[in-house]
C-alpha cells in the first residue's frame, strides 16, 4: 500500500542467467495482479516495485511503501511471494519490504521544520476527552512500526505530555548549531522525540498565565527552535478549542492534516464538530475522526457496555464524508499505564487496547499517504 514513485518503476534486471522462460516482464505481470485497496490500482503501475533481479531460479525485488505503518504490509508481501512463486521455474522469491515517507510540505515549512515530512495536529473541541493520552499512544505506535516520530505538546495551559511520557521534571538541552544558532534538543521517550511547554515551567503545579500572542509565540518556538532532525511524522497535541495555538500552527506550517478526538455523547460531538469545521476553514485536511471512551468491557462477564452512548463519532464522520479512524475503549489499563509514564502501547503492546491504538495509527498513516498521493496527481510538475 502507498508506494513511493521515484524514477523508474523498477530497477535493472540482473544480467545473470534467468530461470528458463521467466522474464522480468513475467514477474511484473504477476505482481500487477496485486491491487492497492485504497488507491484501487495495481502496485506495478503505482511504482511500488523496484529492483527486479532474476538469478537462475531465484527472483528478488523490492516493494517500497510510503509508510512503514502500512496496514496491509504483511498481506502485500504474502501475495507477492505467492504470485511470483507460481511462475514456472521460480524456486525462491526474495521480497524486501521498505518504505520512504513522502513530505507534504510548503517552502515555509521547509524553513521552519526542514527535516519534518508531515505535521499532524490532534485536536478536540473541549477538554477531558483524552486527547493527550490518545496522541501519546498513537505516537508510540507509529514509532514501533519503524517510523521516525516527534511529539509537540501545544496544550500550553494544561501540558500533560511530560507526565504521560515519563518525562516529568525534564529540561531540554541546548546545543550550538554549525551556523551559530542555538537550538533546543527535544527530550526522548519510547523512541519519540518530545517538546512541551511543561519542560520550561519550574513548578508543574503553577498555572501558565499567558495572553493569546504569547501562546502563539510559544507554539512556534517549540516547532522552529528545536532540532527535530529527520522525522516522518510530527504529532501536535493541540489545546482544546480553536484559539491562538490553532491559528499559529495552521499559519506557520503546512499541516498534513488534523485528527479530531471526541467522546460518543452528543455534547462532545457537537463541540468536536466545531473544531473540525474550524480546521476546514483554515484549509487543513481532516485525516479522520476517532471516538475515545467509546465503550467498556466488563472484566467479570465480558459484556460490552456503551456508557456514554455509542457510534456518534462514526455518524459525524459519515455525514461530513471524512474517514472514521476507530473506537478506543474506556479501560483502566489505559489510565493506569498513562499515570506511570509508560502508555499502554509501550507497556502492554500485545493488549487489546494497544492493538486498537496501533490500528488507528496505521489508519492515520494510510490517510496521510493517500492525501499525498492525490495531491501529487492533481499538482503538475514544474517545468525545468
Amino acid at each position: 500500500m502507498f508506494g513511493f514513485k521515484s524514477g523508474k518503476t523498477n530497477g535493472k534486471t540482473n544480467s545473470t542467467p534467468a530461470a528458463p522462460g521467466v522474464t522480468e516482464q513475467d514477474v511484473l505481470n504477476a505482481l500487477a495482479r496485486i491491487q492497492d485497496p485504497d488507491l484501487r490500482r495495481d502496485i506495478v503501475s503505482l511504482g511500488f516495485v523496484k529492483d527486479v533481479a532474476i538469478d537462475q531460479g531465484k527472483v528478488s525485488f523490492k516493494i517500497e511503501l510510503t509508510t512503514p505503518a502500512c496496514p496491509v504490509k504483511g498481506e502485500m508481501e504474502r501475495q507477492a511471494r505467492e504470485n511470483v512463486g507460481r511462475l514456472p521455474g521460480v524456486e525462491h522469491v526474495d521480497v524486501a519490504m521498505t518504505s520512504q515517507v513522502r513530505s507534504i510540505a510548503s517552502p515555509a515549512q521547509a524553513n521552519l521544520l526542514p527535516g519534518v515530512r508531515n505535521v499532524v495536529a490532534i485536536g478536540s473541541g473541549k477538554g477531558g476527552v483524552g486527547k493527550s493520552t490518545v496522541t501519546a499512544n498513537i505516537a508510540i505506535a507509529l514509532a514501533r512500526t519503524g517510523a521516525k516520530v516527534g511529539l509537540v505538546d501545544a496544550d500550553v495551559y494544561g501540558p500533560t505530555i511530560p507526565g504521560l511520557m515519563g518525562l516529568t521534571g525534564t529540561k531540554p538541552m541546548v546545543k550550538e548549531m554549525p551556523d551559530g544558532r542555538t537550538m533546543l534538543v527535544p527530550a526522548e521517550a519510547h523512541d519519540v522525540k518530545v517538546m512541551s511547554i511543561g519542560f520550561f515551567v519550574d513548578d508543574p503545579t503553577q498555572p501558565v498565565i499567558w495572553r493569546g500572542p504569547m501562546v502563539g509565540s510559544g507554539v512556534k518556538q517549540m516547532l522552529g527552535d528545536a532540532d527535530w532532525g529527520e522525522l516522518d511524522y510530527l504529532l501536535v497535541d493541540m489545546p482544546p478549542g480553536t484559539g491562538d495555538a490553532t491559528l499559529t500552527l495552521a499559519q506557520s506550517v503546512r499541516l498534513s492534516g488534523v485528527v479530531i478526538v471526541s467522546q460518543p455523547q452528543d455534547v462532545s460531538l457537537a463541540i468536536a464538530l466545531k473544531a473540525l469545521k474550524a480546521f476546514q476553514s483554515l484549509k487543513v485536511p481532516v485525516l479522520g475522526v476517532l471516538e475515545n471512551m467509546s465503550y467498556f468491557i466488563c472484566d467479570d462477564c465480558g459484556k460490552r457496555h456503551d456508557i456514554f452512548s455509542h457510534g456518534g463519532a462514526r455518524k459525524v464522520a459519515e455525514q461530513l464524508e471524512v474517514p472514521f479512524l476507530g473506537e478506543i475503549p474506556l479501560s483502566p489499563d489505559i489510565c493506569e499505564s498513562s499515570d506511570t509514564g509508560v502508555p499502554v502501547v509501550a507497556l502492554k503492546p500485545e493488549s487489546p487496547q494497544a492493538v486498537t491504538f496501533t490500528d488507528i495509527a496505521k489508519a492515520l498513516a494510510a490517510q496521510v499517504s493517500i492525501l499525498g498521493f492525490r495531491q501529487r496527481q492533481v499538482i503538475p510538475l514544474r517545468a525545468v
